[in-house]
């Protein structure tokens, strides 16, 4: 305040390009931030290719952070380039940078404030997923992230969400309830054929390719799961083919029993018109179930269409159990 009244400019950066505004909010400085936002010009801002929103999520200051979104800074302001590149997985939302510290009051306030959680090269909800984070990840999915976002380097057929949520049904339950794209993880192209495992000389096996979902929970390492993942996918879909290498695989689980019931006898009407009902719905709007309180149905209905009696976090969070 001292330096200010004596005329010291607010808006002249360092040779990083930060301004002083930008210290205070990474440093959580929330007394010097609030003397430095009514001074700070915001074509300064522009110009340095970062917002202090971003300086106060990084930094884990939700004190700040409301401070700034309460003045009008731009929750959605994203990095410059040249920021960028200074970070590997090229971020460039301040909400990738509360996702990525597991700052969930900092995640809370910038998605109440309108950030969107699907502009960034790596998904946050992919941040979350890896970190495990039942809280963090329905957060994000309440407020539209992409389930079926596609990895950049991953060479699969299917969403890569799903690989972080093998082992945890929990999360795989979060996924297929918000609009997994669950029949593409039965896509095959050899069906009932034998598969052939072929390598390129010069390539190893490796190589980048579209890889289906048979290829990925029959792996030695996997096999075990297989059971419980098919079982419960099965859930979220109408009728479907297994190909001859994942069917191998089943036959040798204890679900196995279950899971061939399911695939040679007709499903019910009401399991048929709920898929029906979230096809008409579309993702978009199962991402966002605000759109349910438009629809004309009981409350129950939209329970079931939304799968409510499979929302396992939801369930154990109200019992008290986290």
């Amino acid at each position: 305040s001292l330096l200010l009244e004596y005329g010291a400019d607010a808006n002249i950066p360092k040779s990083s390009g930060h301004l002083p505004i930008h210290v205070a909010a990474d440093k959580g400085h929330f007394l010097a931030l609030k003397v430095l936002v009514p001074v700070t010009d915001i074509a300064a801002i522009k110009k340095s290719g970062i917002s202090p929103v971003h300086c106060a999520a990084a930094g884990a200051h939700p004190h700040c952070l409301e401070l700034l979104i309460q003045a009008g800074f731009d929750v959605n302001f994203m990095l410059d380039q040249r920021i960028r590149k200074h970070y590997d997985d090229q971020r460039k939302s301040a909400l990738y940078f509360a996702v990525s510290n597991g700052d969930l009051p900092s995640v809370k306030l910038l998605l109440s404030a309108g950030a969107l959680p699907n502009q960034d090269p790596v998904n946050c909800l992919q941040i979350a997923l890896r970190m495990g984070n039942y809280e963090l990840i329905s957060l994000l999915l309440r407020h539209g992230a992409n389930v079926n976002y596609f990895c950049r380097v991953n060479p699969l057929h299917f969403p890569s969400a799903l690989q972080y949520t093998l082992k945890d049904e929990v999360m795989l339950r979060m996924l297929l309830n918000y609009g997994y794209d669950t029949e593409r993880c039965f896509d095959c192209p050899h069906g009932e054929r034998v598969h052939r495992f072929c390598t390129f000389e010069g390539w190893t096996s490796t190589v980048i390719k579209d890889t289906m979902f048979c290829e990925v929970i029959t792996l030695s390492w996997l096999q075990h799961l297989s059971g419980k993942v098919v079982r419960v996918m099965l859930d979220y879909v109408d009728q479907v083919q297994i190909c001859s290498k994942l069917k191998a695989v089943l036959e040798k689980q204890r679900l196995w029993p279950e899971i061939h019931f399911i695939l040679t006898n007709p499903r019910s009407l009401q399991h048929l018109c709920r898929l029906k009902i979230r096809k008409c719905m579309g993702r978009l709007r199962l991402r966002c179930p605000v759109f349910m309180s438009f629809l004309p149905l009981p409350n129950l209905l939209k329970a079931y269409v939304l799968y409510k009696e499979y929302d396992l976090f939801g369930q154990e969070r109200s019992t008290g159990t986290w």
